[in-house]
């Protein structure tokens, strides 16, 4: 390809940087995986990141184009000269040789790029068949489920994320061994039923640069090997994860000996001043006795002994369980109503936290033995 000439908005192109950025490998014995391949060509001005997991390549950038030609720049170096440019336009030329010349307000940098025909291409992935829903919706399911991916890869497929298309509806579920997150929400397009698991750290990058506000949509669209999210500003592209996800509807039960319903503030800064007295989570739980018309939260611990008392409506047998204090408040962090359901059947059996109407979202966190 020809050399690269053409002038772009230095804030705008600072910002599709950091939206690409999240596909740039940090470490890797490919140093082109390093860069940001910069592309100038019929369809216009566009970056691209990947680090061959995942992928991530921009809409077309406004940009006024005047030789097209394409270069892979290391990105560490193109971001940090980009962000600390004091001039409002910045061209951006190469030669020959690979030599990047970048020019903005009285600054000039020339810096070596790669040639771009050695940038790995990203995975094709065919667009004929849509997901849509808000890329608000997504990024929240996102964020109340990550927290319990498995951090170990000694069971793989539990170190991404179940999306379950079926029919209007779309699920993302997440179990590390010791609780499961359940989230569902509305599609507004979709097609035939499907489920796929998505690795953990791309779910991570991806909630980074979907959008917040309510119009904006994302198409998912998936093919055996990939999952592609077109958000309009870029798409990113990402391996699926190989195997078979648990069966974990098989975990929730209906049945139960106590329900309370509680207000989850509450229950959280009883939890957070309860685990004060425990340096280890694992070894040392929290208590949980619940009595005719109260919650009792313990904690015991070399350190010393808390003691906290909530109200709450509770209906069935009275019960005590321990639980790690952890699992419990991020799962009630998670959750934006102000009230939540808790289900309890045995001390040793899973407690359930559910909304106080509807099936919008369910997390099971297993007990611990006291």
């Amino acid at each position: 390809m020809n050399n690269l000439k053409l002038i772009c908005n230095k804030d705008l192109l600072l910002q599709y940087i950091n939206i690409v950025n999240k596909a740039v490998s940090n470490r890797t014995t490919l140093p082109i995986l390093e860069c940001i391949l910069l592309t100038a060509d019929e369809k216009g001005f566009l970056l691209t990141g990947n680090d061959l997991e995942l992928g991530i390549k921009t809409a077309s950038i406004e940009a006024e184009i005047f030789e097209q030609g394409e270069i892979a720049i290391e990105a560490r170096i193109f971001n940090d000269i980009i962000r600390r440019l004091n001039g409002e336009n910045v061209t951006i030329t190469t030669d020959e040789k690979n030599a990047v010349n970048i020019l903005c307000g009285s600054s000039e940098f020339t810096i070596m790029g790669q040639s771009g025909e050695d940038f790995p291409a990203l995975p094709e992935v065919e667009q004929n068949q849509a997901y849509t829903l808000k890329q608000n919706n997504l990024r929240n399911m996102i964020r109340q489920t990550i927290f319990s991916i498995a951090q170990d890869n000694a069971k793989p497929v539990l170190t991404g994320e179940l999306f379950e298309f079926n029919g209007d509806f779309f699920s993302i579920v997440s179990v590390d061994g010791y609780r499961i997150s359940y989230r569902k929400n509305n599609l507004i397009s979709s097609f035939q039923k499907t489920e796929v698991i998505v690795p953990g750290k791309t779910l991570s990058e991806l909630n980074k640069i979907l959008s917040q506000e309510d119009e904006e949509l994302v198409s998912v669209y998936i093919t055996d090997k990939h999952i592609l999210f077109d958000l309009g500003t870029a798409i990113m592209v990402s391996r699926l994860i190989d195997g078979d996800f648990i069966r974990y509807e098989q975990s929730f039960s209906e049945d139960y000996k106590t329900e309370i319903l509680v207000n989850k503030n509450e229950l959280i800064q009883s939890l957070e001043r309860a685990s004060l007295v425990s340096r280890d989570n694992r070894k040392t739980p929290v208590r949980f006795q619940i009595k005719s018309k109260s919650l009792e939260i313990t904690a015991k611990s070399d350190m010393g002994t808390a003691f906290e008392e909530i109200s709450a409506e509770i209906d069935g047998q009275e019960i005590t369980i321990a639980f790690n204090p952890r699992y419990f408040i991020e799962a009630l962090r998670s959750i934006d109503e102000e009230r939540v359901r808790i289900h309890f059947t045995a001390s040793l059996s899973p407690c359930t936290i559910l909304p106080v109407e509807g099936d919008s979202y369910k997390y099971l966190i297993l007990p611990l033995r006291m």
